[in-house]
């Protein structure tokens, strides 16, 4: 696979920490509109740190929220099926993602393995903006989320031990089931914290306010330190998930 590098800055979004990630070697590719961290230059052994202790920056991957007196609904008729209970997660197609935060509140991440395409935020953004005003009945509003809230990847066997020294909330895999969701504090930054394991590995996305983003990133690189995590690109976890996808249909 030939992978067309870029300089971040040639694109229109760039994550809060992209300066971080080139300080530290990251290679970018283009996503849509933004720049993304696609590799650190050893993407083969990214990928098999990644199974015991990784975190990647998915800022400039695509997500969206509704929130409002028939946002449930109207996603349900696009094709959105939110868990029933509150603080639950689960997957859509392909490692995409949809999370019930509150009755009437649901966020719903990109597809890490088509992140070039345009996927469910956009296509529901889309039609949320397209419906007849007034609506025919209620469907709540959109909450951009790709602007308000960096994205975080935090994967491997270890990722919950790091979580501990971070978080008061237990997320140990026997407490914190795949599809939990957990709204909390994260080095006493406001997060929401959601398990969705790839495959075998224990995985959770982090999204916190994007202000925030270089602090808790060096928070969490800091508290990696001891189990010799390091950062990865897009490449390692798009292998996992991959990797994941095919154990499940065999």
């Amino acid at each position: 696979m030939t992978v067309a590098f870029i300089q971040p800055t040639a694109c229109l979004r760039r994550s809060p920490v992209y300066r971080t990630l080139v300080a530290a070697g990251a290679r970018f590719v283009s996503c849509g509109d933004a720049a993304v961290a696609w590799d650190f230059g050893e993407a083969e052994s990214e990928t098999i740190a990644a199974r015991q202790l990784a975190l990647a920056d998915l800022s400039g991957l695509p997500r969206i929220g509704f929130k409002g007196a028939g946002a449930i609904d109207w996603l349900a008729d696009q094709g959105i099926a939110v868990p029933e209970e509150n603080n639950r997660a689960a997957r859509l197609e392909g490692a995409a993602a949809v999370a019930r935060l509150a009755p009437a509140e649901a966020l719903i991440l990109g597809d890490v393995l088509g992140a070039e395409k345009e996927d469910g935020p956009a296509r529901l953004a889309a039609a949320w903006a397209a419906a007849p005003v007034p609506p025919p009945r209620p469907r709540g509003y959109p909450v951009p989320r790709a602007d308000s809230h960096a994205w975080f990847r935090i994967v491997g066997a270890q990722a919950p031990v790091v979580l501990a020294k971070l978080c008061a909330v237990d997320l140990r895999p026997h407490r914190c089931t795949d599809g939990t969701v957990a709204q909390t504090m994260v080095a006493r930054i406001a997060a929401i914290v959601i398990r969705l394991d790839s495959g075998d590995a224990p995985a959770f996305h982090l999204l916190a306010d994007s202000a925030a983003a270089g602090y808790l990133w060096s928070c969490l690189v800091d508290a990696m330190g001891e189990f010799n995590g390091r950062p990865v690109g897009l490449a390692a976890l798009r292998a996992l998930e991959a990797d994941s996808q095919v154990h499940e249909r065999s």
